[in-house]
C-alpha cells in the first residue's frame, strides 16, 4: 500500500502492492476484520459467551490476568490517580507495580468493562483483540517487506497463532505481542524515509508496547536499536543527519510517554529491592527441546520431544521452511531482499541464542549490560523474536514463488488454508467460577480491608489469586494476595493472621487494621474446620456475623470488650 507505506524514490517494486485509495482503505480494513474471524474460530467457543466462559478457570495465572484487566479498566476511569495503589496487600501501595502492570490491556477493556461490569468479558474481549492486533500488525510489516498479500497474510497467521502464543493463554500480557512488528514496520519507514513525524510514530509505537508488556518493551528496543545500527551500517548512514535525528526524537518521546510508568517503577524498585538474579534465570531458560515443542493439534508428532516447564517455542512447519527459504532467497536475490534477509535472520540467531539463557553467554551479556534484564527471568520468551524473524523471511519466499506459479492467486491461498489449519489447537475452555453470595453481600457494606481464609503457605500462594478475581465483585482492598514480589512483611505474618481469629491476630486487626473477615469453610481440613470452630466461639464477642452458609462465614471485626 504506498500511500500508507511509501518508501524512498529507487526503491525496488515488491509483488502487487497497491497503488492506493479506495484498494489501499479496503485491504486496511478487510485485514482486521479477516483476522478478528479467524481469532474467533480458533479459540472457540470463547467469543460465544465472553463472560460466562474462561480458559482454565481455575489457574491462578488466568485468575490474576482476569483481576489486573478489570482493575486497571476500573480504575483508569474511576480513580486514575490511584491506578497503581491496586486492592492487594493491603495497606501496601503501589502494588500493581508488584508485577505486570498491564496497563494497555486495561485500557482497551474499559468500553467492555464498563459496558458489563463483569471481568471476564472485559479480560476475554483484550485477549480475542491481542490476536487480531498481532496479527494485522504482522500483516502489515510483511506486507511492506515483501509485497505481497498472500505472503503477508501467511506471515501473520504464522506469528500471531504460533504455539508460543497459544501456551500463554494464561498471561495477558504475553499475548500483547503486536508491538514487536509495528516496531520494525515503523522504523523501517523512518529508515526509508527519514522524518521528525516518523520518529514521533515509531517513539509512540515503542511506548505503546512498553505500557503493553514489559519484557516486550525491552525485545521491541533490542530489535529497534539494533536494526538502526544494521541499516546503519548497510546502507551507510553514520554522517545522515535526518536518519540519527528521527531516531533521536523516537527514543525522546518513547520515554517521555512511558516516565508516567517509568518513575514509580524505578523508585518502587529502589524501595523494596525486587530484582532478578541471573540464577533465577537458569530455571526458565530455553533448550533445543523448546523449539521442537508445540501444543498445535498437527504438531502432535512433536510432543514427545516436549520438557515440562518449558515454553512451546516451535514457530511452526510453514515459519521454518518459508522463513529459512526466505534467508537463502533474499541473500540470493541482492539489493534490499538482501537486506532484508541479513536483519532478521540474524535476529533470528540471536533471539535464539538469548533464549538459551545464561549458559549460553549472550543473556550473561545482556543482563550485565542492560538494567532492565534484572526484572526479567525468562530468557525462553526470546522465542518469540525467532518466530516473528522466520515469519518475515518466509514472507519474502512466499512472494518470490507465488511470482513464479502460475495460478498464483489458487497458490496462495492454499498456503493461507495451511497456515489456518498448522494453528488449530485444543483449548480448555469452560464455565467461569461464580461468585458466592457472600461477596455481593460484601458489595454492600461500608469499606474496609478483608480478610480471606485460609491464606495457604507461600508455596501455594498463587491459590490467593482466587480471592483476587472474587474481589472485582466488591473492590474492598484484600490482605491477602498474590504476585511476583510478596511483600516481607506479609509473609512474616502469614502464619499468625492464619489462624484468625486469635488473640494476637486480633491486635493486628486493629493494627493494620482490616474490617472484616471471610473463612472459606470447604477450603479448610476436617480438624482445622473443628479447631476454626472452636476459636470462633471463644471470640464470638469480637465478631459481628454478617453471613454464613456451609462453605463460607463473614464476619466483621467489630473489637474486644
Amino acid at each position: 500500500m504506498r500511500s500508507l507505506v511509501p518508501r524512498l524514490s529507487g526503491s525496488p517494486s515488491h509483488g502487487d502492492r497497491p497503488t492506493g485509495g479506495l484498494h489501499g482503505l479496503t485491504e486496511l480494513a478487510a485485514g482486521p476484520f479477516g483476522f478478528a474471524i479467524l481469532t474467533v474460530a480458533l479459540t472457540w467457543p470463547l467469543a460465544l459467551s465472553p463472560g460466562r466462559l474462561a480458559y482454565e478457570p481455575a489457574n491462578g495465572d488466568g485468575q490474576f490476568s482476569v483481576w489486573v484487566v478489570s482493575w486497571v479498566a476500573r480504575t483508569l476511569v474511576s480513580d486514575p490517580a490511584h491506578v497503581f495503589d491496586a486492592n492487594i496487600f493491603y495497606p501496601h501501595q503501589r502494588t500493581l507495580l508488584y508485577s505486570e502492570p498491564n496497563l494497555a490491556a486495561g485500557a482497551l477493556a474499559i468500553p467492555v468493562y464498563w459496558a458489563t461490569r463483569n471481568p471476564y468479558a472485559a479480560h476475554n474481549a483484550v485477549l480475542l483483540l491481542s490476536f487480531v492486533l498481532a496479527a494485522a500488525s504482522m500483516y502489515y510489516l510483511a506486507r511492506y517487506l515483501a509485497g505481497d498479500r498472500f505472503a503477508a497474510g501467511v506471515s501473520a497467521i504464522a506469528f500471531a497463532f504460533c504455539p508460543y502464543a497459544f501456551a500463554h493463554l494464561l498471561h495477558i500480557h504475553l499475548l500483547m505481542t503486536a508491538g514487536l512488528p509495528l516496531g520494525l514496520l515503523a522504523f523501517h519507514r523512518l529508515a526509508d524515509r527519514p522524518s521528525a513525524g516518523r520518529g514521533v510514530v515509531l517513539g509512540l509505537v515503542m511506548a505503546a508496547q512498553g505500557f503493553a508488556s514489559g519484557y516486550y518493551a525491552v525485545f521491541v528496543a533490542l530489535t529497534v536499536g539494533y536494526a538502526a545500527l544494521a541499516t546503519a551500517v548497510v546502507r551507510r548512514l553514520w554522517v545522515n543527519k535526518p536518519y540519527w535525528y528521527s531516531l533521536a526524537l523516537a527514543a525522546a518521546v518513547g520515554a517521555l510517554v512511558m516516565l508516567p510508568l517509568l518513575v514509580p517503577l524505578t523508585s518502587l524498585q529502589r524501595e523494596i529491592g525486587f530484582n532478578r538474579s541471573l540464577d533465577a534465570s537458569r530455571q526458565f531458560s530455553a533448550s533445543w527441546h523448546a523449539y521442537l515443542s508445540s501444543g498445535k493439534s498437527l504438531h502432535a508428532w512433536l510432543q514427545g520431544l516436549a520438557v515440562r516447564g518449558q515454553d512451546l517455542l516451535f514457530p511452526g512447519l510453514l515459519a521454518t521452511v518459508f522463513g529459512t527459504l526466505g534467508a537463502v532467497m533474499g541473500w540470493r536475490t541482492g539489493g534490499q531482499r538482501r537486506e532484508t534477509a541479513v536483519l532478521y535472520g540474524s535476529i533470528v540467531g540471536l533471539a535464539f541464542w538469548a533464549s538459551l539463557g545464561p549458559k549460553a553467554g549472550l543473556y550473561r551479556l545482556l543482563y550485565a549490560t542492560l538494567p532492565a534484564f534484572s526484572l526479567m527471568r525468562a530468557p525462553s520468551r526470546f522465542g518469540l523474536l525467532v518466530v516473528l524473524g522466520l515469519s518475515a523471511l518466509g514472507a519474502i519466499a512466499i512472494s518470490t514463488l507465488l511470482t513464479r506459479v502460475r495460478r498464483r492467486v489458487l497458490v496462495g491461498a492454499t498456503l493461507i488454508a495451511l497456515a489456518v489449519a498448522e494453528s488449530l489447537a485444543p483449548l480448555r475452555i469452560s464455565a467461569r467460577p461464580e461468585v458466592g453470595p457472600a461477596y455481593r453481600q460484601l458489595a454492600t457494606l461500608p469499606d474496609g480491608a478483608l480478610l480471606e481464609l485460609p491464606v495457604y503457605s507461600r508455596t501455594l500462594g498463587f491459590i490467593r489469586a482466587r480471592y483476587m478475581v472474587d474481589s472485582t465483585a466488591h473492590w474492598k482492598p484484600l490482605v491477602d494476595a498474590y504476585s511476583d514480589f510478596i511483600p516481607p512483611d506479609f509473609l512474616e505474618r502469614a502464619d499468625m493472621i492464619g489462624q484468625f481469629p486469635t488473640r494476637e491476630g486480633l491486635k493486628e486487626a486493629a493494627r493494620v487494621p482490616f474490617r472484616y473477615a471471610m473463612f472459606h469453610l470447604d477450603k479448610y481440613q476436617a480438624d482445622a474446620r473443628a479447631a476454626l470452630f472452636v476459636r470462633l466461639a471463644q471470640y464470638a464477642p469480637c465478631l459481628r456475623r454478617l453471613y454464613g452458609d456451609d462453605a463460607t462465614l463473614l464476619y466483621e471485626v467489630v473489637g474486644c470488650p
